[in-house]
This record gives structure tokens, C-alpha cells and sequence, in this order.
């Protein structure tokens, strides 16, 4: 099993042991999460949807088509704050993936996606050798406009009604992050460090 561990967070492939968690927390966070999702109900946080979302995961991670991450934080308590999805991955030519996440609302401002985003680069880059990883975010959408930034993404381009949010098709911006800048920046990360 795939576990990526950090400074404050990890992140893992969700089990069925993480139900109870994963359906408070998405519960909680319904009004936070809504105007950045697409449109989901109560019949979405149920056992049997999360155990074929569980066992997706598994198969999808296995034919390493698409990864799908819960972030915990990592304290001793493993407490579900979010989650992250490549999907789309692509080889041949091309090279790439497509980024997404979410994070509950108590742990949002936090810093702690900045952090898992960054260890799942390292995951791109270095385990799947990929070369290009691709994120979208709605242009209000400021805080995962930093996440993104942070990590190294530059604006890339616009999309007129990208992706359907919340029953409604929205424009997203898009980012994008190359194997040479993100080799670059953590060169320069070591050695303002060294």
C-alpha cells in the first residue's frame, strides 16, 4: 500500500476503516466544500457508495490509472483533513496528470494542503515519472490559487465553463507545473537550506 509521510501530514489510499471519518467530515464541510464541488447529496456520504469509492481506488492505484489520497494528520491521531486525486494520468507522448483536492473546513488555512501537495509532487515526479502535472481551480477561488502557486504551478490558460460545480458549469483557471521547474525549485529550496 501506497503511504506517503511528511512533517505534519500523511497520506494514504482510503480503507473502509476510514468510513466513520470520512463521512463526518464531508458531512461537516458540506456548506464550506459546495460552491468548489461538483453537486453531491447525503445518498453520496453512504456505506455502500464509500466502500465502491474504496475498492475504485484500490483497482484504479493498481492499474496506476488515477491515485486517490486521504490526508491525515500526523500526530498519533490520524485524523482525516482532506483528500487528493490524480486522475488522468497519461503516458506515451504526453506524460501528465490532473490534480485535484479538498479539505475539510476546521482544517482549511492551515497550511496543511500546501504540504500534501507538495509530497504528492515528489510522488509525480519521482515515483510515477511523470512530466507535467495539471490543476484547475474557479477564479475565486484564492486560497487553492496558493496552494498551487506555492508549489510551484504557473498559470497556464482559462477554460469557459471547465468543469460543472455545483449544478452549474463553471470557468476555471489553469495551472500547470513542468519536471524541470519542480526539479529547479527544490534545487533552490536546498541550497537557501544548505
Amino acid at each position: 500500500m501506497i503511504h506517503l509521510r511528511g512533517r505534519r501530514i500523511s497520506l494514504r489510499l482510503p480503507q473502509m476503516r476510514d468510513y466513520p471519518a470520512w463521512y463526518q467530515l464531508r458531512r461537516q464541510s458540506h456548506e464550506f466544500l459546495k460552491p468548489f464541488e461538483p453537486r453531491w447529496t447525503e445518498a453520496d456520504l453512504g456505506r455502500r457508495v464509500f466502500s465502491m469509492r474504496v475498492r475504485r481506488a484500490r483497482q484504479e492505484a493498481e492499474q496506476g490509472t488515477d491515485y486517490t489520497f486521504f490526508v491525515f494528520l500526523n500526530d498519533g491521531t490520524e485524523t482525516l483533513v482532506g483528500g487528493i486525486t490524480l486522475s488522468n494520468i497519461r503516458r506515451r507522448a504526453a506524460q501528465f496528470v490532473n490534480l485535484g483536492y479538498w479539505m475539510g473546513q476546521p482544517y482549511a488555512g492551515q497550511g496543511l494542503m500546501t504540504e500534501a501537495v507538495e509530497m504528492v509532487l515528489r510522488f509525480i515526479f519521482e515515483t510515477l515519472d511523470l512530466h507535467r502535472a495539471h490543476a484547475a481551480f474557479l477564479p475565486h477561488n484564492m486560497a487553492s490559487r496558493r496552494v498551487l502557486e506555492k508549489n510551484g504551478f504557473i498559470e497556464e490558460g482559462f477554460a469557459e465553463r471547465y468543469l460543472q460545480i455545483d449544478g452549474r458549469w463553471e470557468d476555471h483557471v489553469l495551472m500547470g507545473l513542468t519536471r524541470e521547474r519542480w526539479d529547479s525549485l527544490r534545487l533552490g529550496r536546498h541550497n537557501r537550506v544548505a
